[in-house]
């Protein structure tokens, strides 16, 4: 999903669905972007998470509508939810 941004005029942001071992905080969103930047390439990045449970249809499949729906009613300028990590949240530490 993207997400509109006033400098980028988009940012890829991805929801994330835990495991029940793992916990859903700042240092699994560091862990996850920084697995991310590794391996993907900068254009294709996830910029932004939130761990979130997924709305899905009556067969299973996940109503992306529902969570582009959610994205775009958001005013600008508006406070994250609990469970909404940025890259920009964590210092890269000398990485790239």
């Amino acid at each position: 999903m993207r997400r509109a941004d006033a400098l980028r005029l988009s940012v890829p942001k991805a929801f994330v669905v835990l495991t029940a071992s793992a916990s859903a905080d700042a240092a699994t969103a560091r862990s996850i972007l920084d697995y991310v930047r590794e391996r993907v390439s900068p254009f294709k990045r996830i910029r932004r998470l939130e761990f979130a449970a997924l709305p899905k249809t009556i067969s299973g499949k996940i109503r992306r509508v529902e969570l582009r729906r959610v994205e775009l009613d958001r005013t600008p300028g508006a406070a994250r939810r609990a469970q909404e990590y940025w890259e920009d949240d964590f210092d890269r530490g000398g990485g790239s």
